[in-house]
Formats: C-alpha cells, sequence, structure tokens
C-alpha cells in the first residue's frame, strides 16, 4: 500500500520569547539618571549635575569600549567605534551632558538591537531524541534482549516493533512496510519484501518484521543526518547587523572630517561636536525598530522569525527552494479515484473497503474510513479481521470476505488498464477484493495545495526570482507537482546529502531560502541563508534549525512573509540613509565651528525622532495581498462546499464514457447515460448558472477587474454547449439504442466534458477559492469529500 508520511517525532508547540527586564535595565537606569541630573542643574546644584552626567557618560563608556575590543579582536569593525569617540571625547572637553544624552542614545540602540536580533536556542533537540538508543537483539537461543545502540553488531538479527524507528541500516528478513519520508522525502509508504534493504531512521508503519543488521549505527543513514545538521549549523556564520555594513562608509568619513575640523580649526571641541552630530543612532534605533516592527508583523501572519538578521536576509532573498511532500503538497493521504470491475459499484466497493480497515492501525485506514463516512456510507462491523504486513486487511462484512491491499495472482486485463492509469497519474492503489478475485481499486495521492500556484506567483511578485522544487520523491510525481505549481526547475529522487548540496550551491549565488517541514530536511534548512520550517505540520527537528517558522499550515503565509521583510527592509535602508545624510549636513556645520556638542546632541535627538516616526511605518503596508469581503468570502466557502457534489457527478461521468467506448451495444449503456445527463442537467449546469450571476461579479474587487474571471466564464459556456452535446444525441434515440456511427462523437462529447469540467475546477480552487482558505472557515463534510471519481 502507498501513503502519504507521517511525522512521527512528537509535535512541540513553538516556544514564545520571554522578553528580558534585564535587557532594559540599563536604559531605564541611565535614563533617570539623566533626568535625575537635570533635576538638580534646574535647582542650581550645576557642579553635582555634571557629576551625574559625567558618571552616565562613563558607565556608558566602559561597556562601549569593551564591545570594540572584542569586535577589533574578531575583525569586525563597526558603528561602534563614533559613540566610543564621542562619549570619550564628551568627557575630556567636559561637555557631560552631551556625553549623558549620547549614552542614553547608545543605550536605547543596544536594548533593541538586542530584542531585535535576540536568536531563539537552535539545537538539535528533537532530532536528538528522535535517534533511537536502544535495539531488540534475538540472541542464539530465541530469546529477545534489549541492548545499547552502540552495542549492535553487523550480522546481528534485530526485532523491530510497530511504531518503532529503524535503528540501524540492514536487511528486511520478512516483509515490512514503511515511511520512509525521514531519509527519502518519497510521499507514500513503501513495501520492503525480505531481503531488501531498510535504512536507519525510518518508521516501521505496520506490524513488527526481523531485521539483518548490516552497518553500525554510526555508519547508518540516520547518524549521517544528524552529522549533517550538525555541522551545516556549525558553519553558518553569525548575521552582519545592516548597520556595520554602513559604517564600512560611514565611520571613516566621520574619523577624518573631525579630524580636519580639529586640525584645521586647532580646536578639539570642534572635533567633539563633529563626533557627537555622527553618533549613528539613526542606524543603531531606526534600524532595529523598522525590523523589530516587521518581526511583530510576520509573526502576526503566522510566522515566526527567529531574529532581525534572519529577517534582513528574507528581505534581500532572490532564490527559494521548497520540498515537495507537506510543503508543496498536502502531506496526507487522500483517496483521488475510486474505479470498479465492469458491472461493479463504487460506493459499494468503497463501503466493503472502509469496513473492513476500521479496526486496522494503518495510515491509510483513517483516509478511507473518512472518505466513506463524509459521503454517508453505511459502515458494517467487520468480523475475522487479519492483517499481513504489506500485503494487507482481511475480514467479513456481511458475511462476505474482503480483502483490502495488495492484489494477489494475475490480475485481470481491467486491472491492468487501472495500473497503468494510476502510473501514468504519479499516484498509489489499494485493491479491494472477494473470494472470486478483485472488485477494484482506491487510487491515492498527494493533492497539491489548492494555495501553491498562487503563492508560487506571489512569491515572484514578491522578488524572487528562482524557485527550485528538491524531494526525494519520484521523478514523474515530482514534475508533475512542478509543472501544476510553476517552478523554475525540480530535483527528484534528492537524499538529505544532496539537498544540502544543492543549496549550498545556491546559496553561493544568491541569498537563498529553504522550506521544508520533515527531519530528512533539517540540516538543509540549517544550510540556507533562511531556513523556513512548516512547524504546523512538519517535524520539531526542523523548526529547531530553521530561522522561521510557519505556525499555520499555509505556504501563503511565507508569500507574505517576504513581502514584510522586504518593506521592513527597505523602510530600515530609508530610514538610516536619511538620518545619516541629515548628520552629516550637522557634521558638516560642527566642523564649521557652528554646532558645539550640547546642541548638537540634541539635534541629533530630533533626528532620531525624525527617523524613528519613519522607521514606525514598518508597522503597516508592503502587502500586496487584498482582503476578501465577508460577502464573497460566505460565496466563496458556498461554492467551495458544493464541489463535492460536482466532483460525484464527473465520476459518474467518467464511468459512462468507459462503459460507451467498451460496451457501446450493451442494454444498460443508454440508461448510464440519460442519468448521468439528468445530473448534469440537475446538478453541474445549475451550480455553473448560480457562480455566474453571483461569484464571479464578487470576485472583480479582490481580483482587480472583472476580466480576471474571463476565461473561467468561457468555460462555463464550454461545459454548457457538451452537456447539450450529449443531450442531442439521446433525444435522437428514444428507442434506447446507439448507432455505430455516432458512438465516436459521443464518446468526444463525455470525455471533452471530463476533461475541461476537472480543468475548470481545479482552476476555480487555485484561484478563487484559494482566497478564503480552509483554514479560515469552518469546513463543511461536502467541501473536505476528496475526489471519488
Amino acid at each position: 500500500m502507498g501513503a502519504e508520511p507521517r511525522e512521527c517525532v512528537p509535535e512541540q508547540p513553538v516556544r514564545r520569547r520571554r522578553v528580558d527586564v534585564r535587557e532594559w535595565g540599563p536604559l531605564i537606569l541611565l535614563t533617570l539618571a539623566v533626568l535625575a541630573g537635570a533635576g538638580l542643574w534646574f535647582a542650581g546644584r550645576r557642579g553635582a549635575a555634571d557629576l551625574v552626567w559625567a558618571a552616565v557618560t562613563l558607565v556608558a563608556l566602559v561597556p562601549a569600549v569593551w564591545t570594540t575590543l572584542r569586535q577589533v579582536w574578531r575583525r569586525q569593525f563597526g558603528v561602534d567605534v563614533i559613540a566610543v569617540l564621542a562619549l570619550a571625547g564628551a568627557l575630556l572637553v567636559g561637555e557631560y551632558l552631551a556625553g549623558a544624552v549620547i549614552a542614553v542614545m547608545v543605550a536605547t540602540g543596544r536594548a533593541l538591537e538586542e530584542y531585535a536580533q535576540r536568536r531563539a536556542t537552535r539545537d538539535l533537540r528533537a532530532l536528538l531524541e528522535r535517534a533511537p538508543r536502544q535495539a531488540r537483539r534475538r540472541t542464539p537461543d530465541g530469546r529477545i534482549e534489549v541492548v545499547p545502540l552502540d552495542r549492535v553488531a553487523v550480522g546481528d538479527r534485530l526485532v523491530v516493533g510497530p511504531g518503532d524507528v529503524v535503528p540501524v541500516d540492514g536487511t528486511a528478513e520478512e516483509p515490512a512496510t514503511l515511511d520512509e519520508s525521514v531519509v527519502t522525502g518519497e510521499s507514500q509508504l513503501v513495501t520492503r519484501a525480505a531481503g531488501e534493504q531498510v535504512a536507519s531512521g525510518v518508521v516501521n508503519a505496520g506490524a513488527g518484521f526481523g531485521l539483518r543488521a548490516g552497518k553500525s549505527a554510526a555508519e547508518s543513514t540516520y547518524a549521517g543526518i544528524v552529522r549533517l545538521a550538525e555541522e551545516a549549523t556549525a558553519r553558518k556564520a553569525p548575521m552582519v547587523r545592516l548597520a556595520d555594513r554602513y559604517a564600512a562608509a560611514f565611520v571613516p568619513f566621520t574619523l577624518v572630517l573631525a579630524g580636519l575640523a580639529w586640525l584645521l580649526s586647532g580646536e578639539f571641541l570642534r572635533a567633539v561636536a563633529v563626533l557627537v552630530v555622527a553618533t549613528p543612532c539613526p542606524l543603531l534605533l531606526a534600524t532595529p525598530i523598522a525590523i523589530v516592527s516587521g518581526l511583530s508583523r510576520v509573526a502576526r501572519r503566522g510566522v515566526l522569525v527567529r531574529d532581525g538578521g534572519s529577517l534582513e536576509l528574507l528581505g534581500r532573498a532572490r532564490t527559494l527552494l521548497l520540498d515537495k511532500t507537506g510543503t508543496l503538497t498536502a502531506g496526507r493521504p487522500r483517496a483521488a479515484e475510486t474505479v470498479v470491475a465492469p458491472g461493479g459499484d463504487r460506493d459499494e466497493l468503497l463501503r466493503l473497503a472502509a469496513s473492513v480497515e476500521q479496526l486496522s492501525p494503518h495510515v491509510l485506514a483513517a483516509a478511507l474510513v473518512r472518505q466513506a463516512r463524509d459521503q454517508g456510507l453505511p459502515l458494517a462491523e467487520p468480523t475475522e479481521v487479519t492483517e499481513e504486513p504489506g500485503r494487507g486487511v482481511t475480514g467479513r462484512v456481511d458475511g462476505r470476505l474482503v480483502r483490502v491491499g495488495q492484489l494477489a495472482g494475475e490480475p485481470p486485463e481491467w486491472a491492468h488498464r487501472i495500473r497503468e492509469r494510476a502510473e501514468l497519474a504519479g499516484r498509489s492503489t489499494v485493491w479491494v477484493s472477494d473470494e472470486h478475485g478483485p472488485l477494484g481499486a482506491i487510487l491515492l495521492e498527494d493533492p497539491v495545495r489548492p494555495d501553491a500556484r498562487r503563492t508560487v506567483r506571489r512569491l515572484r511578485e514578491a522578488g524572487l526570482d528562482r524557485l527550485v522544487m528538491v524531494t526525494g520523491d519520484r521523478p514523474r510525481t515530482a514534475h508533475q507537482v512542478a509543472q501544476t505549481v510553476g517552478v523554475d526547475d525540480v530535483i527528484a529522487q534528492c537524499s538529505p546529502g544532496e539537498k544540502v548540496a544543492r543549496v549550498k550551491a545556491e546559496s553561493a549565488r544568491a541569498v537563498t531560502v529553504m522550506v521544508g517541514d520533515g527531519v530528512n530536511d533539517a540540516p538543509a534548512l540549517a544550510e540556507a541563508h533562511v531556513g523556513v520550517a512548516m512547524g504546523a505540520t512538519g517535524a520539531t527537528a526542523s523548526a529547531d534549525v530553521a530561522d522561521a517558522v510557519l505556525t499555520v499550515d499555509r505556504l501563503d503565509r511565507l508569500a507574505d512573509a517576504v513581502e514584510i521583510a522586504r518593506y521592513a527592509r527597505r523602510i530600515a535602508v530609508q530610514s538610516a540613509t536619511v538620518g545619516m545624510a541629515l548628520a552629516v549636513v550637522a557634521m558638516v556645520v560642527a566642523a564649521a565651528g557652528g554646532l558645539p556638542p550640547v546642541a548638537g546632541a540634541f539635534l541629533q535627538e530630533g533626528i532620531d525622532v525624525l527617523v524613528i516616526l519613519n522607521a514606525l511605518r514598518a508597522l503597516g503596508g508592503g502587502l500586496r495581498r487584498r482582503d476578501v469581503p465577508p460577502h464573497t468570502r460566505e460565496l466563496l466557502d458556498r461554492y467551495a462546499g458544493q464541489h463535492g457534489g460536482v466532483r460525484d457527478v464527473l465520476a459518474r461521468l467518467r464511468d459512462t464514457a468507459d462503459l460507451v467506448a467498451t460496451h457501446p451495444t450493451a442494454p444498460e449503456c443508454v440508461p448510464a447515460l440519460r442519468e448521468v445527463h439528468r445530473r448534469l442537467v440537475d446538478e453541474v449546469l445549475p451550480h455553473e448558472a448560480a457562480e455566474e450571476r453571483q461569484l464571479y461579479p464578487a470576485l472583480a474587487g479582490p481580483l482587480g477587474s472583472e476580466e480576471a474571471t474571463s476565461t473561467m466564464s468561457r468555460a462555463h459556456v464550454e461545459i454548457s454547449r457538451l452537456v447539450d452535446r450529449i443531450g442531442g444525441h439521446l433525444a435522437a434515440h428514444p428507442d434506447g439504442r446507439l448507432r455505430p456511427d455516432e458512438v465516436p462523437d459521443l464518446l468526444a462529447a463525455l470525455y471533452g466534458l471530463d476533461a475541461v469540467l476537472r480543468l475548470h475546477l481545479a482552476q476555480e480552487e487555485e484561484d478563487y477559492f484559494s482566497l478564503s482558505p480552509a483554514e479560515d472557515r469552518p469546513v463543511s463534510p461536502a467541501e473536505d469529500r476528496p475526489d471519488t471519481r
């Protein structure tokens, strides 16, 4: 059987960061001291006021000197050197108030910067905790003993229980059903026969099985994943502050201007005045404020970014790499199609399969049972239920023996066609059989997220010009998803190590973002400039090594985050540039002797207020996303809920088309045609007409114009035309027989309508219904009902 992967790491909520009072303590104390000095000055005790202000200046100078020396030791050169020179100069010339004002500005910048840049601990705890530490080993006398993992040797016979993580690489001694998504990213469960290789780190999704150890724990696959993540995290360089990037030009200019002012005038006071005015508070204040504003906004959108440096990089990103399973696709199994033997009943087939699967713990069982219940099928209580690992479930339903799983024996001709159909569509097949043979099959898929294509377009609009999908899945399935969502490149059958190499290659060319949801993605997330984890559905290990976590299961929030990050960074750069330009003008005036240090300090405060107000603009704006009015959202919800019924008619349409194609002279052929035509006229056409009258006009605002729905209106015309064409054939034959010469045209109408209607539904869901995601509204059973062709 095949299915989408399950993450077996217990999900942990993302920890909220607590604001440490100690970060703001120095700023509060310095501000109070400056105010106390002002009180003394106004009370006539100017000597005491100067003493307090000098103490404030000295308190700020000591840590600033220490920070600057550490930067110099690390061969870093930032804006802090100007603050140190300004503080020292103010003390030397006795401009204590100017020094105290600078001290408050520097402390404010430090507190804001620490708040903006504080990182959550990025450890690998969850990844390491998930790694097995013990193994069950068979002894020569047939007993099973639990031994530490490091005592497992090559050739040992192990037992892997249900739900266990395979401890070491080895060879299966009996059939095993495995969830390999941790290692390969493969979106379906796989069955390994006796004698096949099994990788460590994968999860036993079936019954227990025997394993012959082929490698030691240290040499096995999962240990390699852990090492990759650790090495990538250790190599990741610290973020460079935006302020320090500007310092490369601003600091030398300031020092040269201050030196010239002193040299040409012979007055050291002028040099100090230049340094005071040049104290880069637009950089130390405006930049963190804009970045913190961006962090707050993306958090409200459901994206937790670790620190300001990560948000800066997100705002500069040009390349995006996305994992497929759980990122571009839903990451959970869905029954996409139910196919029956000639003359069979689809609902009865699903009812039998779901009845047997009610007692199975298999990941597919829940999907089949959920679908049957959503369709309102009455499930019977099964008896004599047995489950064979890797083969399926057998039981009796209403006295009838039913088997769900693999197909035994030589399949009939119609079953061969189902297999080919599933392979071409990239789906896995679950067969349903009874005592006499196969009754039909249920085809499973990992559906593309309805919002994936729209989100990819929005990411391009936000400035990401290269989008690459990397996945461990099969090439055919990977390319189908890539074509659907519209990425630039696709890398299939990609191992964790290959993902890391690909991220390195892309990162060497541009700032790169990597999005993933599984443990196998953790090394690549740590290697990227910005790693983004789908935290709502993914493994905690991925979230721990990522720079950002999507706390909601919606990829479109990443597009929001990119747009907000670019806007916040633009505001930060704008604020810093304007602030420094004003500071340069003031520096020139100070160098000419027109601005003493105290006046320069207060002028600098005015500049700070200006740039801070501008930086606060980052709290709003920058999003291209159009809000959907409540009335339009209600319409979207209503028509999205009706798509389940339309797909049910589609399933009957496809069955009828197949019947006409294979048995055009069968007596049940025309009655089936009449029934499907009746449902098309009574159910599908009214749905399309109502959309045309109500939904499409309401979408003109959110989509920008009435022309946005014009192509969909044209599809409505074609659907109506094909339904009339089928009705015309039926009206011409009241005797209930089809002439051989009209079968080709009838088939063209039937299959053409099937294709047009399926494409039309998919386009509506991707382009329109994704405007009102399911996470924002109550989900009705009809809406959640999958395609049951």
